[in-house]
């Protein structure tokens, strides 16, 4: 019990709990950085090859607009995605029992579908699209490959109009974002763009996310959150090549100090490349981290460089330079030792600790074996949409028009109910 007079010390209070991550202000020129249109040009050597579309208003307008209405296809990849039995017709095929005329979207936009068409061709025939920040992922449900493999421009804008994610782009980019641009939006300072990249086959168990904090590298892991059993033998190989590629790529070329980056490394294993960027903010996927451990967790050491250990020359009597003993070198490098108080200490820190945390799924992760719910599945539509995509151009087309007819008979009886 303390002395009376004696001042007593005030309890330790406990720290309040956290009501939300300690990000730092998430601006609008952050976002904008990280846009494809952006530090593509900066990074296109280390980049799959790609297309950049610029985008008119009257298409932006066209992917706002509600309902699905594509152009005449006047490609020849409407056969080869369907067979006689599939009821191919277009909509000026398949005329409507409404009295409406069909009008061609594309004729306000058809510099866009010129370039489109070009980059296609360009790209060997097949590309994979997004925009200035997100992949219409969610929506290959609805593409006759039910995956983001387009071969026209119909291709392309089926997949964009049915995405959430290309909503998400278009209408909540500056989302949650400190305005250091005057209250400008995205359409007074930059462009949208349609971004075609050639379409590969890309092996999912070496595609890694890497989580980049004060222009350091914190941490990577996969981004298919399936165990490959092979990615544990070759962690130490593949975490040398991205932090080496980051140190000389990024490191200090990309203008913003936090940001995710995403990366592909194919077999032979050898080269990086740049897939893609996001920004340090609650919208990008952590993956097998969580957000608040990578706004907490220590930053790696910096690596040391090595010393370099100067011997005096000794000169014989001829004036030649004499080699020096193994005696000499030994003395040098116990004073090289003695000099340091820390160099014992360093042989005893874990080599991890220098390095970014490598994150893989392990066999036994919850994560490898959850069947709970596929991907994207809360970006799902019902299923007479998904049986309707099953068959193809054909299936989607007449249900496309089918909806056309219920939409607008449906407004005829609403203007009519007007009327009465």
């Amino acid at each position: 019990m303390p002395a009376l007079g004696e001042e007593q010390s005030p309890e330790p209070q406990p720290s309040s709990p956290l009501t939300k991550l300690p990000f730092p202000p998430v601006t609008k020129s952050h976002i904008l950085h990280c846009s494809y249109h952006d530090w593509h040009p900066r990074y296109r050597a280390i980049t799959p090859k790609a297309r950049l579309v610029p985008l008119s208003q009257p298409f932006l307008s066209y992917l706002r607009a509600d309902g699905i209405v594509l152009p005449p296809d006047e490609s020849e990849s409407q056969a080869n995605w369907s067979d006689s039995d599939s009821g191919v017709f277009s909509s000026t095929e398949n005329p409507s029992d409404s009295d409406d005329e069909y009008i061609d979207p594309s004729q306000e936009w058809d510099d866009v579908q010129q370039a489109i068409k070009s980059a296609i061709a360009e790209l060997g025939g097949k590309v994979a699209p997004k925009l200035n920040w997100s992949a219409p992922k969610d929506a290959t449900w609805i593409s006759a490959t039910n995956s983001m493999e387009c071969r026209s421009p119909n291709d392309i804008y089926l997949l964009l109009k049915s995405s959430d994610f290309i909503t998400h782009d278009l209408e909540h980019a500056f989302d949650d974002c400190e305005d250091d641009l005057d209250g400008k939006s995205f359409d007074d300072v930059a462009q949208y763009h349609l971004v075609l990249r050639k379409w590969i086959l890309l092996n999912p168990s070496v595609e890694f996310r890497c989580f980049v904090r004060n222009r350091k590298l914190l941490g990577m892991c996969q981004r298919d959150l399936n165990h490959f059993d092979f990615l544990f033998n070759m962690q130490h190989k593949l975490r040398d090549k991205i932090q080496t590629f980051f140190d000389e790529k990024l490191r200090e070329s990309f203008p913003e100090p936090n940001f995710v980056f995403d990366v592909y490394i194919p077999p032979p294993h050898e080269r990086v490349w740049l897939v893609d960027v996001n920004p340090w903010a609650p919208r990008t996927d952590p993956l097998l981290f969580s957000w608040l451990e990578l706004l907490t967790m220590p930053e790696p050491a910096t690596p040391q460089t090595a010393e370099t250990i100067s011997l005096p020359l000794k000169i014989d009597g001829q004036g030649s330079v004499a080699s020096n003993s193994p005696n000499d070198i030994s003395t040098a490098l116990e004073a090289s030792s003695d000099s340091s108080d820390d160099s014992d200490d360093l042989t005893d820190v874990d080599e991890d600790l220098t390095f970014p945390e490598f994150r893989l799924v392990r066999h036994d992760d919850p994560e490898a074996y959850n069947f709970n719910t596929t991907q994207y599945s809360a970006h799902k539509l019902p299923k007479d949409v998904v049986d309707a995509s099953k068959e193809g151009h054909g299936g989607l087309r007449e249900f496309a028009e089918e909806w056309k007819d219920i939409w607008a008979k449906r407004q005829n009886a609403d203007e009519e109910g007007g009327n009465d």
